[in-house]
């Protein structure tokens, strides 16, 4: 049992707080799971620049040492035991290939033009503390509470997934096939970290992008290819998608107004958005993607 939410704003007055409402929306799903979170979120781009955001220890002179071995600017913000390094697009490779070398400590976790993406061990609260999500800002997010039915609790556990630029996954439930389908990705090219079943769905995604699919093609095809019981929230550069399996076993609503799009795990999660007593309030249905984009 886990929480998802995510958030999509279609009122750019509301990006200051998309932070502060996320926050809110994490906490609110507490006793789905206590033992992690984490949360993805878009922000700014900024021209011709890629951001990565790593994890580890000592993160304070790792911007220093990587501006010298590229000869280039760097700029780095440190959050707790979270960097994010902003690198010219065309450094992409470079950089982690340093960072496996200089610093193999490290674990990259997420890359893009917008996306940020934090997760620790703790209870939902703190995490958003500790790396002050209530102060960013931003278009969309989506975040996940982890209870680890399965398997250890660890950050590397902890959701979201990102195995493609500015894509990410949160997702409840369990894949049966994950292993198989993971087989099949490796022999493509796709890279794991981790021995996640979350980690492969995001990992399918990706590959279906880099065919060409748009994002909810590649979510139609994956009813046919992921085997289990799924709600998956999948985050873009420009927007985000919901989807559940045919049999829909697991809790979802969703919510809209013209302000915004939001999605919880239960309605409470959706009780700290500004006018939710005037929103349309929906069961996202079985099978069907849901998809929303903005410029």
């Amino acid at each position: 049992m886990c929480g998802i939410v995510g958030l999509f704003l279609k009122d750019r007055e509301l990006e200051p707080d998309l932070g502060a409402l996320l926050s809110q929306m994490l906490t609110m799903m507490t006793d789905r799971g206590p033992d992690s979170a984490g949360f993805a979120i878009y922000g700014q781009a900024e021209a011709g620049r890629l951001k990565l955001t790593v994890r580890g220890q000592a993160l304070d002179k790792v911007a220093a040492g990587l501006a010298t071995a590229l000869a280039q600017p760097v700029t780095a913000k440190v959050s707790d035991t979270h960097l994010v390094l902003s690198v010219p697009e065309a450094q992409e490779a470079a950089t982690r290939q340093w960072l496996a070398q200089a610093r193999p400590d490290l674990s990259v976790i997420g890359a893009g033009r917008r996306i940020e993406l934090y997760k620790e061990v703790g209870l939902p609260a703190d995490v958003c503390e500790r790396f002050g999500l209530a102060q960013m800002a931003g278009t969309h997010a989506i975040g996940h509470t982890r209870m680890a039915t399965e398997s250890a609790v660890t950050t590397d556990g902890a959701h979201p997934f990102s195995t493609g630029l500015d894509q990410c996954l949160v997702h409840n439930g369990s894949l049966s096939n994950h292993r198989s389908v993971r087989r099949r990705l490796e022999r493509e090219g796709i890279d794991f970290a981790t021995d996640n079943d979350s980690e492969v769905a995001a990992g399918y995604l990706s590959w279906k992008l880099r065919q060409g699919a748009s994002l909810p093609e590649a979510l139609e095809a994956g009813l046919d290819d992921l085997d289990g019981f799924f709600t998956f929230v999948v985050g873009a550069e420009t927007g985000f998608a919901v989807l559940r399996d045919p049999i829909a076993c697991k809790p979802a609503v969703m919510a809209e107004t013209e302000r915004y799009v939001a999605f919880g795990s239960e309605y409470r999660a959706l009780t700290p958005l500004p006018g939710i007593e005037n929103a349309r309030i929906f069961e996202p249905e079985p099978a069907h993607v849901y998809a929303w984009e903005r410029a």
